[in-house]
């Protein structure tokens, strides 16, 4: 049975989050930016990337998994690619210095690479697209994760779920952003599920044996599906051959998950790649054709019937949470058992209406 939530104001979590980094040693620039990395994935609805996972985070910093004060190093550096080895540090710091690199070098020469070696989990992939699209550009992203994934028609964990995040530019109120796993659904989800003690969708899972299961913890132990049969299968493995590739980190069969081993350093691979709608036909006429389409979208349900563009939910529910975010029974028990452990003052809950 689902348990229920409870209402949190947003500065509130967010100064919460900086508060249980700080404590494991990391540096106040680097915990605000994961704070608001994890409460913004809170706001616009997708827990799985949200404050769940800080506990997590704070456990593989003790465990030695992720790197508190990393050294991070350009490895490579053209103008317009770069190579940055992120010395284990948490993944939202080093993709908050792959996103600058890609702001200055895009604008300068119209395309921009930057790959990523030795990282870890960056929470939700809009939250760095959508910078990257608010200031006109056109931006691919993907990463490595732990293994979860069999192939199609196979058994064994072998990818892990490669989310792919495309965003452009628009003139309407947000940019046309996709942001997905290419598992059929998202590993965090399943550990909300078992968190939560609920079940899963039909066709995401299989248990230990190949057997399709909706038990989280089954599924933990067995595999996720890929989304779209072969075809998911085959993106998967090409956005983890290219992030994985282009620098020294590991495919998701050669790593140990974080989930499974707070203290596995799992060199994950991001790749960002950006492309400059100014040196096309000009960054307005690219906004005003993406938000013609958008638009589109919206106007191509039957009578009466909402149709949402690729962003739109997640946008409506930032707004919605704008000053304060209900957050399952789950992670609220998980919150107050990490104050405890770090001896911090717990986040409080907000009364009255959300």
């Amino acid at each position: 049975m689902m348990m229920e939530s409870a209402t949190y104001g947003v500065q509130d979590l967010t100064e919460f989050a900086q508060r249980a980094l700080h404590r494991v040693g990391v540096p106040a620039s680097d915990a605000e930016v994961t704070a608001r990395s994890l409460v913004g994935a809170d706001q616009q609805g997708t827990a799985s990337h949200g404050l769940l996972r800080l506990p997590l985070y704070v456990s593989a910093i003790e465990s030695g998994g992720i790197n508190s004060l990393p050294h991070m190093k350009w490895m490579t550096d053209t103008g317009s690619s770069a190579l940055l080895d992120a010395d284990g540090a948490l993944g939202q710091v080093a993709m908050a210095r792959a996103v600058d690199y890609a702001m200055t070098h895009t604008a300068a020469r119209g395309v921009c690479a930057v790959a990523v070696q030795n990282s870890s989990h960056y929470g939700t992939g809009a939250f760095w697209v959508d910078q990257l699209s608010g200031a006109g550009f056109v931006a691919f992203l993907t990463s490595t994760t732990g293994p979860a994934v069999a192939p199609f028609g196979g058994g064994e964990k072998l990818f892990g779920t490669n989310p792919l995040t495309i965003g452009a530019p628009s003139s309407g109120a947000h940019s046309l952003t996709a942001d997905m796993a290419t598992s059929t659904g998202a590993y965090g989800k399943v550990i909300a599920a078992r968190n939560e003690g609920t079940i899963l969708p039909e066709g995401w899972a299989m248990d230990s044996s190949g057997q399709p299961t909706t038990d989280p913890q089954e599924a933990m132990a067995g595999a996720l599906t890929p989304f779209g049969g072969h075809k998911g299968s085959a993106v998967s493995a090409l956005l983890e051959a290219i992030a994985a590739s282009l620098g020294t980190a590991s495919f998701a069969h050669e790593t140990e998950d974080m989930w499974n081993n707070p203290g596995s350093r799992m060199n994950t691979g991001h790749l960002l790649i950006t492309i400059d709608s100014s040196a096309f036909t000009g960054r307005a006429h690219t906004e005003a054709r993406v938000g013609k389409l958008q638009e589109r979208i919206r106007e191509s349900g039957r009578a009466g019937e909402e149709i949402l563009a690729p962003g739109d939910p997640e946008q409506s529910r930032a707004r919605s949470n704008e000053q304060s975010i209900p957050l399952s029974a789950s992670t609220d028990r998980l919150l107050d058992q990490l104050a405890q452990h770090l001896n911090i003052a717990p986040v409080q809950h907000r009364s009255g209406p959300h």
